[in-house]
């Protein structure tokens, strides 16, 4: 056995395609605005703000006063442009910038409960019904400090079984087909630790983000999700400051947005 530690790290982001975003401007009149924003950033923008604000844009015709009769003042300054989407509660423009996160040694008990936020998110797993365990990761919770070394003994029989069950059932024999280890390896993983250490591929789009950054690292919400959408809100609040900006983080760790459920 072996302790861990929940590891987060942010593998995609929003890649735009400005030539093409460029064309679509040209034809409904608002190349100006990708011209200031380019301007505005260096030729770099932050391309999930950006497609968020395009697509709002889109919605109203707003790249500049005069192409919609309606519209005669826009909002010029990017982030006052996301906070107005925030404070009216137009969340669906948020649905269109997606981030995909890769956690490492995080356990099922946390996976059990990700993995319930369905809308503007999507999941891959390790599979223990092909990965064989050998060696067990295991975190042992704040709350189980008193008793770390029974709870690793434990743990540590629960290993000591899935390598001692293989070798009985001879698994690792020559020519044994592929399905008869997958069917033993799937029978053996009833008998794992529900906090065995796993990992989890997890896109979600920035409105899925602000919500469950907001409801899992509330007070009430389970240990080792306040850990892990701690660190997810951390990066969020560097990665798209615009979206996130009216997120405070408390004393306690809590992610709270001045714009709920938008």
């Amino acid at each position: 056995m072996r302790e861990t530690t929940p590891s987060i790290f942010l593998i995609a982001r929003p890649a735009l395609d400005l030539d093409a975003m460029r064309g679509y401007l040209a034809e409904v009149g608002g190349e100006t605005w990708l011209d200031r924003r380019l301007a505005e950033t260096g030729g770099k923008p932050n391309q999930g703000e950006l497609l968020v604000e395009f697509a709002g844009r889109a919605c109203y015709r707003s790249w500049e006063p005069g192409l919609n009769a309606n519209v005669t003042r826009v909002r010029a300054d990017p982030r006052v442009y996301l906070e107005n989407i925030l404070s009216s509660a137009h969340g669906s423009v948020l649905e269109h910038a997606g981030y995909t996160f890769a956690l490492h040694n995080v356990s099922r008990v946390a996976t059990h409960e990700i993995v319930r936020h369905r809308a503007g998110a999507a999941y891959s797993q390790e599979s223990l019904r092909y990965v064989r365990l050998v060696d067990i990761g295991f975190r042992v919770p704040p709350a189980l400090e008193p008793l770390k070394q029974q709870c690793i003994e434990l743990v540590e029989k629960l290993e000591e079984f899935q390598v001692s069950a293989a070798q009985a059932l001879h698994i690792d024999d020559q020519g044994i087909p592929f399905h008869v280890k997958k069917e033993v390896t799937s029978a053996l993983r009833r008998l794992a630790p529900i906090g065995v250490s796993t990992g989890l591929i997890m896109p979600m789009n920035l409105r899925t983000l602000r919500h469950v950054v907001e409801m899992r690292t509330d007070p009430g919400a389970e240990e080792e999700l306040r850990v892990i959408f701690g660190r997810i809100g951390e990066i969020m609040v560097e990665e798209s400051s615009g979206v996130f900006q009216d997120f405070q983080r408390a004393q306690d760790g809590s992610w709270t947005p001045k714009y709920r459920k938008v």
